[in-house]
């Protein structure tokens, strides 16, 4: 899940998973797997900069957590 921004400020979750694309229109449009679109706040780079991050961190988490079962 990554953490993003409506243009009034408001905060919510997208499940990173289920991004199929992002534009930017001016505004950043994320497009998900299910055809819902959601404008935000952050720019095209900081939404793959999320996305990234995101995926670091769950990939680190499943490696941690295989060494404790050793």
């Amino acid at each position: 899940m990554i953490r993003v921004k409506r243009l009034n400020g408001k905060e919510f979750v997208v499940n990173s998973e289920l991004i199929q694309f992002v534009e930017e229109t001016p505004d950043t449009v994320i497009t998900l797997t299910t055809g819902q679109k959601i404008v935000v706040a952050e720019s095209i780079d900081e939404i793959i900069e999320k996305v990234v991050r995101y995926k670091a961190m769950v990939t680190n988490y499943k490696i941690r957590d295989e060494e404790k079962e050793v």
